[in-house]
């Protein structure tokens, strides 16, 4: 072999490497092609009606709102942690017995009204109604239990609205 023959020889595989990598290249083009065309398709079908400044308008908006709905939240929040403390405060069980206060008298005139937060605090009012007038005594209650001796219809109210 000649230095000639051996020259056209590189030559040839060099073009036959550069027509391979030419046609890879070709087909790797067509693929990239065809997915931008698929994304165009899509972004048109997506911006349909829409320019980019609109577009851009909406999704700052739609942050905005966002920001407002979180510090909304956090009010809602704090308030309901307000209003759970206060509730704790609140009169929330009731016990009522109505009763004779003497045998003498009828139709149940004399009654005990316990009023207790979620603590069972609270108190009770226990009205006697008899022949010369009627009575109040009120006896505060704490976590349940009163400094103050209960009577019967005291003690069976209070425990009434304990079990609330």
């Amino acid at each position: 072999m000649t230095g000639n023959e051996n020259l056209i020889q590189i030559l040839l595989i060099g073009l036959i490497v550069l027509a391979v990598v030419t046609i890879i290249l070709l087909i790797l083009f067509l693929v990239q092609l065809s997915k931008i065309r698929y994304l165009e398709r899509r972004l048109n079908r997506f911006m349909t009606g829409r320019n980019a400044h609109n577009l851009e308008k909406e999704i700052v908006g739609l942050v905005e709102d966002t920001k407002m709905i979180k510090a909304s939240i956090e009010v809602n929040k704090n308030e309901m942690k307000s209003i759970s403390k206060k509730m704790q405060l609140t009169y929330q069980k009731m016990g009522l017995i109505k009763y004779d206060a003497f045998k003498q008298m009828g139709g149940q005139l004399s009654f005990c009204l316990a009023l207790l937060n979620e603590n069972n605090s609270g108190f009770i009012i226990n009205s006697v109604h008899s022949t010369e007038g009627c009575y109040t005594y009120t006896k505060e209650i704490r976590n349940g239990t009163s400094v103050i001796d209960l009577g019967e219809e005291e003690q069976e109210v209070l425990a009434i609205a304990m079990n609330q």
